[in-house]
């Protein structure tokens, strides 16, 4: 029976895991930390978002310069195929307003529980605390709690994460594994990130308050997301799917009021003030939360002369900031392993048998559904592509 080694996992490893043993192969699954998918669990604490139900085009846009290598991978895995896999082990979802699909129980733990529970009755070996540095002699070698092993594969899927949350085991090292053999790597960079802001003391009592129904604007990234101002910047979704954007330089601009126009608001503005202060005003004729103007003063005062002017501004509020908070701290990294490195089925060219999968691939997406489902996708399509070419050469 030929031997496939998964290394890693995550959803990447554990997909190319079941699908693999599934086809009949001996599995074995090696992981650094001493339990599996623990990312997986971190994003499931605020609700697992496994995928999101929307038409494939609209999907596949959220995954920019890398829809064209992803596309047959996640039409072959779509939204849909994750659900019914959530299904199959008994785990009920449901589509929330935006279209994004969560477990029933909201968490990630039962879900993984019943899909170890499964690849253990698959037979799959799974060796946590098994540290991968590298190859020795043909075989893969690893650092464990009972000094340096080896395993030979006929063949192997990586699936070692991306470069954030080094404490939940995706530190990069591998990185440099590969460029010792040829295969260049993309820097890594930080994605679904915070922006970094150094807030004056008055923005203190704001602490964990949200901001709603605006717009962030950084060059081509748009959301209409929600964040929070927190202690250390702008966190939470709506951030995040413009982070790339602020990585690349474009300057952020936050609209309070998206679905306004300038002379709608500007009408709203000429409102007979009276004695109210103009926060006052702010909240009755536009709504404005009190976190919102705070934001808006914090950024923009004084604010401009004139009632138009100050409506563009409303439209447009410069948001200063240090940049995007440290890449450890971010949800996912750009960077790891090009496409370019690789074949159609994930193969490293320069290491024939060895398979990427998962973010450690040079691709980054929004939150939303949209990096589970693709780690998903890519694990199932590595698992199935290393299954074909062992039986190849085999």
């Amino acid at each position: 029976m030929s031997h496939a080694v998964v290394i890693g996992a995550g959803p990447a490893g554990l997909m190319a895991a079941e699908v693999m043993a599934a086809s009949g192969l001996r599995v074995t699954v090696c992981e650094t930390k001493p339990s599996v998918g623990r990312k997986f669990l971190m994003a499931g604490k605020s609700g697992l978002n496994l995928t999101k139900d929307e038409a494939l085009g609209p999907f596949m846009e959220a995954f920019a310069e890398a829809a064209g290598p992803l596309a047959p991978m996640i039409r072959d895995f779509d939204a849909r195929a994750v659900q019914d896999w959530a299904r199959g082990l008994e785990q009920e979802v449901f589509t929330g307003t935006t279209g994004r699909v969560f477990p029933v129980a909201m968490k990630a733990s039962p879900l993984l529980r019943a899909w170890m529970g499964r690849l253990v009755d698959a037979g799959v070996d799974v060796r946590t605390r098994w540290a991968w540095r590298g190859w020795r002699e043909g075989a893969l070698l690893f650092d464990t709690t009972e000094g340096q092993q080896t395993l030979s594969a006929d063949v192997t899927v990586l699936a070692l994460g991306g470069a954030s949350w080094s404490r939940l085991g995706a530190t990069g090292e591998w990185a440099g594994l590969l460029a010792e053999r040829g295969i260049s790597i993309a820097p890594f960079a930080p994605a679904n990130a915070a922006v970094a802001v150094d807030w004056s003391d008055h923005m203190t009592k704001h602490f964990g308050a949200p901001i709603k129904g605006v717009a962030w604007h950084a060059g081509p990234c748009v959301s209409r997301g929600e964040a929070t101002l927190s202690m250390r910047g702008l966190e939470g979704g709506g951030i995040y799917a413009v982070s790339r954007g602020v990585r690349e330089g474009h300057p952020l601009t936050l609209d309070l009021l998206p679905d306004l126009t300038v002379p709608e608001i500007t009408a709203r503005l000429s409102k007979p003030r009276g004695k109210a202060s103009l926060s006052n005003h702010l909240r009755k004729v536009l709504r404005l939360s009190p976190a919102q103007i705070a934001l808006l003063q914090e950024m923009a005062r004084p604010l401009p002369d004139g009632l138009r002017a100050t409506a563009r501004l409303l439209k447009a509020v410069p948001i200063r900031h240090a940049g995007l908070r440290p890449m450890d701290e971010a949800i996912s990294t750009a960077g790891g392993v090009p496409f370019a490195e690789l074949d159609e089925g994930l193969m490293l060219r320069k290491l024939p048998g060895v398979f990427a999968a998962g973010e450690m691939l040079d691709w980054e997406a929004p939150t939303g559904g949209y990096l589970i489902s693709a780690c998903l996708a890519t694990g199932r399509w590595a698992g199935l592509r290393a299954v074909e070419w062992v039986r190849k050469v085999g």
